[in-house]
């Protein structure tokens, strides 16, 4: 009944908003009493209300009470405090269901504040008293409370497991080390616990200098970050400006441009103008002469007409033929024709420094690369979907399946003309620029098949520089019955081995790696490249020997 008692005490002078211990206790027109910190608080986040109230009895209050402290009451929680009982409000020493409940507890049990593994069993703190102060429980395995005490005890023969088995792997009873475990490798539990103690130590050694090894990379790659940031944030300031400056530049050309057109205008206009004025003022010189003679023709005073007639030789020097000569008009059509060759001309120099630029943007990496792929599982992590270009497909090709198969015909298909058009060799490119980490695979049919990667500038007609291998902006593996060579710059390696009629392509063009696979059940490398990639790649097909051969480019998955 007393410890009932000092509970109720305690829930009475516990604020209801802490559930703790009144602090610097006041009490509100409604007399419930609260910490001051607490419904300070509390009514802080009701002011943009404008009405406070009461968190027990909701009244409420207009204006904000003005809070005095309770002498008493804060001198009645100052007198419980020193009883040493400032644990938490009663209501939270009842074990919930996640809780472990003391054993010795009668009716509603309390928390349970340890566990001892010598009596199996849990204890509040008034219940685990005894385990302080009688000198054979003080030698007893206090921890904290646990609910698992019953997998201490042996099923078989209601022991306490104070044995481990190395050879089971299983903790044990001392009955069971002489009974079924005789003959195992068997120590007692603490020594087993202090073995593994060890070795869990040297693995939270190893942990804590892996975090240590970390937390330094976490650091590294944050500054890696900040200066990637920087660096872009730099970039990007400085290209607008150079853009802008671009922009201005053309305005301003533009302007000028305007501004010399209509000064001509102005020129050529005035100067017409000017001319046909003259010519205007000569009509009506000549209007008025015409209109003198046609009266002196119309007097019938035969004497007066002789006198006031000018001679024919006179008249005819006065009528000069028209002088004037009018070019062929050259109108500014020739302006417009020439801006628009400006235009094409910027427009192909941005086109070529576009893929430069996007190039040099690609090749910024901090990190070092990933290994290469080993499986055909992780080359198909990198696989990419690839088409053929018809504006590059020599006349003899077809393409089909979606742009993604060339089969070589007699006959030459009608494609139109095309400055990317491959005119000596059955050769054709990709649509795609190829960057970064890429695979594909080929599947041949027929006659002799090139599988290759070429910077989009390859010449399209000419001799074998325009060839795939024969030249420094080709690589090819050239693809035989019985046989593989591979050829770059005009220089020649040949590969032994048996042939599949599919090859894989993998391209890491940061790091400048090539490979080339024979796919058949496994991935076999034919050949690797390391070199160094100036330009974007562009995957190549050569499909010769006899009509009908085919090369497609796979949908791998």
């Amino acid at each position: 009944m007393a410890q009932k008692g000092v509970q109720l005490d305690r829930e009475s002078f516990s604020c209801s908003i802490c559930l703790d211990l009144l602090k610097d206790p006041v009490a509100l027109p409604c007399g419930h009493s609260y910490c001051r910190n607490c419904i300070k608080g509390f009514w802080d986040g009701e002011d943009q209300k404008g009405i406070h109230s009461c968190p027990q009895c909701r009244k409420t209050f207009i204006p904000r009470p003005v809070l005095g402290k309770n002498t008493m009451l804060a001198a009645l929680v100052e007198q419980l405090k020193k009883t040493g009982l400032q644990a938490a409000p009663a209501d939270l020493c009842y074990a919930g269901a996640e809780d472990v409940a003391c054993d010795f507890c009668s009716g509603r049990k309390l928390k349970a504040f340890k566990s001892c593994l010598v009596c199996l069993a849990s204890y509040c703190e008034n219940h685990l008293q005894p385990h302080y102060d009688v000198a054979p429980l003080k030698k007893h395995k206090l921890v904290e409370p646990s609910k698992n005490l019953q997998e201490n005890i042996c099923s078989g023969h209601g022991e306490v497991k104070k044995m481990f088995c190395r050879s089971d792997q299983k903790s044990i009873c001392y009955l069971c080390s002489v009974e079924e475990h005789k003959g195992h490798d068997t120590v007692s539990a603490a020594a087993e616990r202090t073995e593994r103690q060890r070795e869990l130590e040297g693995s939270r050694q190893q942990i804590q200098q892996r975090v240590q090894d970390r937390e330094k990379d976490v650091k590294l790659l944050q500054q890696q970050v900040e200066a990637i940031n920087q660096s872009a944030d730099k970039t990007v300031e400085h290209s607008e400006k150079i853009f802008t400056e671009l922009i201005r530049l053309l305005q301003k050309r533009s302007s000028e441009v305007k501004q010399q057109i209509r000064s001509q205008q102005e020129t050529e206009v005035s100067r017409v103008k000017e001319l046909q004025e003259k010519l205007e003022q000569e009509i009506t010189e000549l209007q008025r002469k015409d209109a003198e003679l046609q009266q002196l023709s119309d007097t019938e005073d035969h004497i007066q007409f002789l006198q006031n007639c000018p001679s024919v030789s006179a008249l005819r020097e006065s009528t000069p033929s028209s002088s004037i000569k009018i070019r062929p008009l050259r109108n500014f059509e020739a302006v417009t024709a020439a801006v628009s060759e400006l235009r094409e001309k910027l427009q192909d120099i941005l086109r070529e420094e576009w893929t430069n630029i996007s190039l040099r943007v690609s090749e910024v990496d901090v990190l070092l690369q990933e290994p290469e792929p080993k499986s055909r599982a992780d080359f198909l992590k990198y696989s990419c979907e690839i088409k053929l270009d018809p504006n590059t497909a020599n006349r003899h090709l077809l393409l089909s399946e979606g742009n993604r198969k060339v089969t070589l015909m007699e006959q030459t298909q009608s494609y139109s003309d095309h400055p990317d058009r491959f005119t000596e060799y059955s050769q054709v490119l990709s649509r795609e620029s190829l960057t970064g980490r890429c695979y594909w695979e080929v599947e041949s049919r027929g006659g002799y098949v090139v599988v290759s990667v070429a910077y989009k500038n390859i010449s399209r007609a000419g001799g074998k520089e325009c060839a795939f291998g024969f030249n420094d902006k080709s690589w090819a593996l050239y693809c035989y019955p019985n046989s593989y060579t591979f050829i770059y710059n005009n220089k020649k390696t040949s590969i032994s081995g048996p042939v599949s009629s599919r090859v894989g392509v993998y391209l890491d063009h940061r790091a400048g790696i090539l490979s080339f696979y024979r796919v058949s059940g496994t991935m076999t490398l034919l050949h690797r490249v390391q070199t160094t990639f100036t330009q974007p790649l562009c995957a190549g097909l050569w499909v010769y020997g006899c009509y009908e051969s085919t090369a497609e480019l796979c949908k791998v998955e």
